[in-house]
């Protein structure tokens, strides 16, 4: 109730009521509810679709309700950490086992940072209740598109694995997919010369006012929800195809608290990539492939792809000030984050060192201050609640800095330089350069033009498609450990 302290303990469930869709404002109301306490708390989210649809087709309207029922649900888990219930009602669809379990996943694994920081035990204990749904669909749901037909959806977020997906399919004319557009994301899209379907998502207020009131709050799987946002989109504007920009490093946990992983980047792993293409393919619409054309790649392979797009150094941004409300629009990099240390330890071995500085605005490198933040980045106790990479890329960075002579002398790398010799070795280096072919994109054709730009030397360093062959030598790789730099630098 307004004006009062908001008990989260006194909620019994959590649901998710009801929806609808104004087609002529393109605007979309998500609504849900707190059952018990002093109540009742309802919430009401929009999502507005900003670009107008050229040539709707009718009849994919099943798959937008079914896509549009999974966005529901995703959506939730920002206002549901308000209390936390162990109860998750579904009230506006019946749900099959394993459509329960793709959610369940949600608000298990993709709130178990929230949990650690709000001090909630892991797993998470919450159960999803909807009416079983095991053999009322599949009947309507149509048959896959030709692939002659495909057309691509490429979420961007404003770093540079989207940006590397994009030059890399820029032959193929993908369009490009903006959430929450900001004045970096404006930029970025300008620069890359291509079409984007703009949405916007609003919270409900309600939920800023529980958070001033004594409500939980903390990090809910928002990639999820932006995957969820693509495939509705794909569904209203005629797309055939979400091709996301996650790194296979993703997948790594960053705590294991009482043996439970928590990973902050759950809803980027590779298990919910797999989940989420199953939800798509089976229970929202089989015409639409969905999955990341990075999944092979390692960040360190993904920064020496990016340290040839030169084009996109002065507008591109991972640091999460720039994307907050209150953000100043020129606003890029804080300088001070685990962000930017991680994406300049990335960039670091295939750039000049003024280069990397004239990017985050200062020399992470050569201060005193920071050697213990990314000593942070390869720690198993103390590896930050932020989209950084995996231990021992970090460590491999740090290794591959220590022997080139613009980076070695540096105070970071001179401190660190034994802990990362004794964390990986040449051949994790190369390893870490090197893609797992099993993790590749279904299409063939994506994964081929991705694999050009991202071979050894396929880095162009104008910000246009390279030429070089799919399965680059390796030759290039192992070189790499024993100090030749095969970006801009090297060549």
């Amino acid at each position: 109730m307004r004006g009062t302290t908001f008990d989260p303990r006194a909620v019994d469930a959590f649901r998710i009521s009801d929806w609808d869709f104004d087609p002529r404002r393109r605007v979309l109301r998500l609504r849900y509810a707190f059952e018990g306490g002093p109540g009742p708390e309802r919430f009401v989210e929009t999502v507005t679709f900003e670009t107008e649809p050229r040539d709707p087709d009718r009849s994919r309207l099943d798959a937008w309700h079914r896509a549009v029922t999974h966005l529901h649900i995703a959506a939730g888990t920002s206002y549901y950490k308000a209390a936390a219930p162990e109860r998750v009602v579904v009230e506006t669809a019946a749900l099959t086992a394993a459509e329960a379990a793709f959610h369940h996943l949600l608000y298990d694994d993709g709130l178990r940072e929230f949990a650690v920081t709000n001090g909630l035990p892991v797993p998470r204990p919450v159960r999803i209740e909807a009416t079983s749904g095991e053999a009322d669909r599949r009947s309507s749901i149509p048959g896959p598109t030709p692939p002659d037909r495909r057309s691509l959806l490429v979420p961007i977020g404003g770093g540079k694995d989207s940006l590397v997906v994009i030059e890399a399919l820029r032959a193929r004319g993908p369009t490009l997919f903006v959430v929450n557009p900001r004045p970096v994301l404006d930029d970025l899209v300008s620069a890359s010369g291509l079409e984007a379907i703009r949405v916007r998502r609003e919270l409900s207020p309600e939920l800023g006012r529980l958070n001033r009131s004594g409500a939980l709050n903390g990090h809910v799987p928002v990639t999820a929800i932006v995957s969820l946002l693509a495939v509705v989109s794909s569904v209203l504007y005629g797309f055939d195809e979400v091709v996301m920009a996650v790194e296979r490093s993703a997948s790594e946990e960053t705590r294991m608290v009482g043996g439970v992983p928590v990973n902050h980047q759950f809803s980027k792993s590779l298990e919910l990539e797999r989940r989420m293409r199953e939800l798509v393919t089976g229970s929202i619409d089989p015409g639409i492939r969905y999955g990341s054309g990075l999944r092979p790649y390692a960040e360190l392979a993904i920064g020496r792809a990016f340290a040839g797009l030169t084009a996109y150094h002065p507008l591109f941004c991972s640091c999460n000030a720039a994307y907050r409300s209150t953000a100043d629009p020129a606003q890029r990099w804080c300088g001070a984050c685990p962000k930017c240390r991680f994406v300049a330890l990335m960039l670091a071995p295939f750039m000049a060192r003024d280069a990397v500085t004239g990017i985050i605005g200062r020399d992470l490198f050569d201060q005193a201050g920071e050697v213990d933040g990314f000593r942070a980045l390869m720690s198993d106790a103390d590896k930050p609640f932020e989209c950084v990479g995996e231990r021992k890329e970090s460590a491999a960075a740090l290794r591959m800095l220590a022997r080139q002579p613009g980076w070695r002398d540096t105070v970071v790398v001179r401190s660190l330089r034994s802990d990362a010799e004794a964390a990986v070795s040449d051949g994790d280096v190369a390893d870490l350069l090197d893609p797992d072919r099993a993790l590749d994109y279904p299409d063939p054709a994506v994964a081929d033009a991705i694999d050009r730009l991202l071979s050894p030397g396929g880095a162009p360093v104008t910000g246009t498609v390279s030429s070089a062959g799919r399965g680059g030598s390796r030759a290039g790789v192992a070189a790499v450990p024993g100090g030749a730099v095969p970006g801009p630098q090297g060549r």
